[in-house]
């Protein structure tokens, strides 16, 4: 069996961006031990603000820098820009994934515009367009938090968009 990286599990800690069950889970320790040694050695949970600040930076960025040197002695800085690279690569690729199904979304609705609406299909068809606005709503709303743009009047926005689109969909 092989000793802990208590490094690293500090590192993790003292990011908190993720759970010390988390951590423990992923370097195969008990989250016990883990409270034990951070309660020893007086580590702080402190840098979640940091890691969240650097994070937004490196959005803002075309590129998230990666240049994966590492040192012996660890600061709060690299440790910072450790989990905040993490983060930020999260992040970006759900951004990708949410391109993915805006292009879905938006192949629904130009087979949508396509059909002709008979007699014979308005129910299915209603059920299909039901359906697309419902994911449409949902990918416009995973695409505000993804590029944080989620603010109280940005809510306020997809909230209209979503109660015209119910409207529309319901033929009102």
């Amino acid at each position: 069996m092989t000793k802990p990286d208590w490094e690293a599990i500090e590192s993790a800690y003292r990011a908190g961006s993720l759970s010390i069950r988390a951590i423990a889970e992923k370097h195969g320790v008990s989250d016990t031990a883990i409270r034990k040694k951070a309660t020893l050695h007086n580590w702080q949970r402190d840098l979640t603000e940091k890691v969240k600040t650097a994070t937004k930076l490196k959005l803002v960025r075309t590129e998230v820098r990666n240049d994966g040197s590492q040192s012996k002695v660890r600061t709060d800085e690299e440790i910072v820009d450790e989990a905040s690279d993490a983060t930020a690569e999260l992040v970006l690729s759900h951004r990708e994934g949410l391109r993915g199904w805006r292009e879905i979304t938006n192949k629904l609705r130009e087979f949508v515009e396509d059909t002709v609406i008979t007699t014979e299909n308005h129910a299915s068809m209603a059920r299909t367009i039901a359906a697309g606005v419902d994911a449409q709503i949902k990918v416009i709303a995973a695409e505000r938090k993804a590029y944080n743009l989620d603010t109280d009047e940005g809510n306020k926005s997809v909230d209209n968009i979503s109660d015209l689109m119910d409207s529309l969909s319901q033929g009102a």
